[in-house]
């Protein structure tokens, strides 16, 4: 039996222990790690590698299965999930007698050995580990730490994978980001927490994702053994109810109140589940109390977030709340400049000027129309011309020309109501003309992409605060009087049309 431990610095005070196998030295074993490793990293890439699996280390080999470890539970997972039957093969065209592979926890430098009738060396930790797929039993030697992996491993297999295109380096910043981005790089490379929560919020296609992804990316490369847990609202609220079917709460609590950094996706999707509500209100001030960081993205501020509670509602709003506005043309277009140059295909300067002005709605319909142009030259051997822009992208251009403007809306709002366009933007307060404002403002909320400050300059410069007022009001006279509700619907059918 080989349990000699690999050091790969190379010391050389090796022990052999009693019963190892003559014909497999200490050199020979280092040097099929080395091969294993060499292989998986060509197979895997290197960022792959470098997020989940540098951290390998060889504890020891047995007749018939190698033992490796990783530093946190959560990395040993995801290895677990992804990569093990890979390990295996890998192992098996080094020794065709390697039946299996076993993944277990070290921390640090330090490697594991899970076996618990061997008394302690140097530099191992010697700790119970269940076997990786095992289910729990009700026998007395399931330790708390068994029950717990359990559960990890579920919610690990929930966890959203992150996407190596989404890193700070890949991000593009211009003025309607520059808050989101300078604050989502602060709390990754900060080593305390500079503010908690972390609230990112926009629209659709404004990189709230890209942030999250980064932030995640950054820690886990400065960090890897902080655990980091990225996954959406929705996979919370799932894990929450599978804890509660099978009556496994208090694991649930201690694996997601044990993270380092929780990170969640569309906090909306909560919205009006009271129960999930009410664990993730204390899983959240668990975690703040511990100071651990929590990042949080949603579509809404929290103050426009309908069905939470007040008290969650506050929490969000405690830390710093970074809104992440419609792009402008500057920003559109370095973003298209960007992805022209990973994408290595010389395209002319007037196109993307061109893609910048006609597509405003979000990024990820902007890189969309890039692509099929390139897509479309590269497939069909056509040069990227503006005639053929034009003809490959004629139903997205078609959509984004009819774009209602706030002008537009002001125009319309006042003839309906008889009142002149200069009362949209006059201090005057009287129903009479506060009530067509306020619907105009309600308009320029749903038709158009522009954010609340910039409605509210389009009104006489008002605050974003009156427009958020404005929006409130509107909501609850539609809901209560018939005829508003149908006059409102009727304006908004005709700037549609």
């Amino acid at each position: 039996m080989l349990n000699d431990i690999v050091n790969t610095s190379g010391a050389n005070d090796a022990r052999g222990d009693r019963g190892m196998d003559n014909q497999i030295g200490r050199d020979r074993l280092a040097s099929s790690w080395a091969r294993v490793r060499g292989r998986l990293r060509a197979e895997c890439g290197d960022a792959a590698y470098r997020n989940w699996l540098r951290g390998l280390t060889l504890v020891r080999a047995e007749p018939g299965s190698v033992v490796l470890a990783l530093p946190s539970r959560f990395e040993r997972d995801r290895v677990a999930a992804q990569y093990a039957d890979r390990l295996r093969a890998l192992w098996q065209d080094e020794d065709p007698s390697i039946r299996a592979v076993e993944l277990v926890v070290g921390r640090s430098e330090t490697a594991v050995d899970t076996a618990t009738d061997k008394p302690a060396r140097p530099g191992v930790v010697h700790r119970k580990t269940p076997k990786l797929g095992a289910g729990p039993t009700s026998g007395d030697g399931l330790d708390i730490g068994a029950a717990h992996d359990a559960v990890a491993q579920d919610v690990v297999a929930l966890t959203a994978p992150l996407d190596p295109r989404f890193t700070f380096a890949n991000f593009v910043v211009g003025k309607p980001n520059e808050l989101a981005f300078a604050a989502a790089r602060r709390v990754a490379e900060s080593d305390t927490v500079p503010f908690n929560p972390l609230f990112l919020y926009g629209g659709v296609g404004l990189g709230k994702t890209h942030l999250m992804n980064a932030i995640a990316w950054h820690i886990r490369e400065r960090h890897p053994q902080r655990r980091v847990l990225y996954m959406s609202a929705e996979k919370f609220m799932y894990q929450f109810i599978r804890a509660l079917r099978f009556k496994d709460t208090m694991a649930f609590k201690d694996l997601f109140r044990s993270v380092d950094v929780l990170m969640i996706d569309d906090v909306q999707f909560i919205s009006g589940k009271d129960s999930t509500q009410e664990e993730f209100f204390h899983t959240f001030n668990a975690l703040v109390d511990n100071n651990r960081q929590v990042v949080i993205s949603a579509d809404k501020s929290p103050n426009d977030l309908d069905g939470l509670e007040e008290r969650l509602r506050s929490r969000l709003g405690w830390g710093l709340v970074a809104d992440i506005h419609t792009t402008d043309y500057e920003l559109r277009l370095g973003i298209l400049q960007a992805k022209a140059e990973k994408l290595d295909v010389a395209i002319p300067p007037k196109i993307l000027e061109f893609l910048a002005h006609k597509i405003s709605s979000n990024v990820r319909e902007l890189e969309g129309a890039l692509n099929r142009i390139v897509a479309h030259s590269t497939l069909i051997g056509r040069a990227i011309t503006l005639e053929m822009s034009q003809e490959v992208l004629r139903d997205l251009l078609k959509a984004n020309d009819r774009r209602v403007t706030i002008e537009e809306i002001q125009r319309q709002v006042a003839s309906h109501y008889n009142i002149r366009i200069s009362d949209m933007y006059s201090a005057r307060r009287s129903r009479a003309v506060a009530r067509p404002r306020q619907i105009a403002m309600w308009l320029s909320k749903q038709l158009t992409q522009r954010s609340l400050p910039e409605i509210g300059r389009k009104f006489g410069g008002r605050d974003h605060t009156t427009v958020m007022h404005a929006v409130k009001k509107v909501e609850e006279l539609r809901a209560g009087d018939r005829h508003f509700d149908d006059d409102v619907d009727m304006l908004k059918r005709m700037l549609e049309t």
